[in-house]
């Protein structure tokens, strides 16, 4: 069941963005990547503590080894490990993450399968204080023992030196051995604090029924955190929500834009957040009547409310977006669109500048989600090359037009 929704939810990405070859220039200036041949998944996170990172994961003896670098600001350092194994479930959609608190703390996961079944894996963490010269045991932020999904995490550094870490979590998926469900049956979303020493606090529910297969994001606003999200309903509208953690747990879910985007697959297509100040930016993919868009909306109160989106794609996007915020408050929003990763950057009063092509990039699966960071002046990319053996690229785009 799960194959085919996930099948379904390929055929719907082909309707609404079919490839094409882009008809402008690049506007990205490649970058010498340490990311070997055999490399996917990249991640890319300016932390607390100012500094770009970028994490991949690369196929290392009979296994996996998830390794990141830092920007030194003409390249990029040598690669490091943070961890390895030959358990690790590996998922063009559910990439693993690093980031950092503003005292330098590392907080850093991937997933390990937890069962037999295609599903059962679990989200593993590592702490390091020194760098990441070294990591501490791999944990997982969720105890609940069952063999179903959990994945599709955000890491958000608190002061303190703490994290507070968003996953999915299948733990009401759980059937027992006839196949009876143990739960509702449906995805959770959850999140648990985590200190520098790799303690975790307790377990919060955030959402009781989101989108099976959509990456969340979460950002730091103020003293609280925000996160978004693919909702879903019971009627199968799967939109985009958010949340506010404040002092006495998770806000009520909020629904980000009444797009109506009804749709019996997950669409495995997930928002993104970017911040400055109190003024929000939220992108995110969406197809009612399999017309696919993509939208960018502004919060000028730190989420709590969001003005009406503008539509920043050309007109057949795939969508995989992300978003970063400028010190005047625009926006740039990076998504997949007709063979190439496409850039657009837009303020509250609406788009100032077309679609631009910013490289070339594969649409398929194997070409994963293209990521998007802002460090001062210069925008970072970063995404999988697929071919008989993949690598991870990575460029650089003048943020200032």
């Amino acid at each position: 069941m799960r194959n085919r929704r996930i099948l379904l939810a390929t055929l719907l990405a082909l309707v609404v963005g079919c490839s094409g070859a882009p008809t402008k220039p690049d506007l990205a200036r490649p970058l010498a990547t340490p990311a070997a041949p055999g490399s996917g998944e990249p991640n890319l996170t300016v932390g607390a503590d100012g500094r770009l990172y970028l994490s991949w994961i690369e196929s290392a003896d009979e296994g996996h080894a998830l390794r990141f670098a830092t920007w030194k600001g003409q390249a990029w350092s040598a690669a490091r490990t943070i961890a390895t194994g030959d358990d690790w479930f590996v998922n063009w959609a559910d990439f693993p993450s690093l980031d950092a608190t503003a005292g330098g703390t590392l907080a850093a996961h991937w997933l390990q399968r937890s069962g037999s079944s295609t599903y059962a894996y679990d989200v593993r963490l590592s702490v390091s204080r020194d760098d990441g010269e070294s990591w501490i045991e791999p944990f997982s932020p969720h105890d609940d023992g069952t063999q179903t999904e959990h994945g599709f995490v955000s890491i958000v550094p608190l002061a303190g030196d703490r994290f507070e870490i968003l996953w999915l979590d299948g733990r009401e998926t759980a059937v027992d051995a006839k196949g009876i469900p143990l739960g509702t049956g449906v995805m959770t979303l959850r999140s648990a604090t985590l200190d520098a020493d790799g303690h975790v606090g307790e377990t919060r529910l955030i959402d009781k029924r989101v989108c099976d297969c959509c990456s969340t994001d979460a950002v730091p606003v103020a003293e609280t955190v925000l996160a978004v999200f693919r909702d879903r309903s019971e009627g199968d509208i799967r939109d985009i929500s958010t949340a506010t953690l404040d002092p006495g747990g998770w806000t009520p879910v909020r629904p980000l834009h009444d797009d109506g985007w009804k749709i019996s697959a997950c669409p495995v297509n997930g928002p993104a957040l970017a911040v400055s100040g109190d003024q929000v930016a939220a992108a995110w993919f969406t197809a009612p009547l399999q017309k696919g868009t993509v939208n960018v909306a502004f919060s000028a109160d730190g989420g709590k409310t969001f003005g009406d989106p503008w539509r920043v794609d050309a007109g057949k996007p795939v969508g995989r977006v992300d978003v970063v915020m400028l010190d005047d408050g625009t926006a740039v929003v990076s998504w997949l669109e007709q063979g190439a990763i496409r850039l657009r950057w837009v303020d509250e009063s609406g788009p100032r500048s077309e679609p631009l092509v910013a490289a070339t990039a594969d649409e398929s699966k194997a070409g994963g989600f293209p990521r998007l960071a802002r460090l001062r002046d210069e925008l970072f990319l970063a995404w999988t090359e697929p071919g008989e053996v993949s690598r991870v690229r990575t460029a650089t785009v003048p943020a200032i037009r």
